[in-house]
């Protein structure tokens, strides 16, 4: 079961790495992210390209090395983080987003 679930969370993480890698086109950044200076453009594309790497390596520990996750303390220290991370993902969206939007 908690094998499934992990894998589960791999697969979403992949879809997350696509969704981000597409941000300047559904987001239409090359017109939007010029109305920012400089260093806050520069910003959003680092911020964004560095937490599809974060998916990238979620994605991959989560479909390469359940076992690892499942049996071992960094794994299972991995997994407290992610869920963590998801966690407070969920949270930031709720106040940031407004669930209005």
């Amino acid at each position: 079961m908690m094998e499934t679930l992990i894998k589960a969370g791999g697969l979403y993480n992949l879809v997350l790495v696509v969704f981000h890698l597409l941000f300047w086109r559904l987001f239409n950044w090359k017109d939007d992210l010029r109305l920012l200076s400089l260093n806050n453009r520069a910003i959003m594309q680092v911020v964004n390209l560095s937490l599809t790497l974060v998916f990238v390596l979620f994605a991959y520990v989560s479909l390469a090395q359940v076992d690892a996750l499942l049996t071992t303390p960094l794994g299972k220290s991995l997994l407290v983080f992610m869920a963590l991370f998801w966690l407070a993902r969920c949270v930031m969206q709720v106040v940031f987003f407004r669930l209005a939007h």
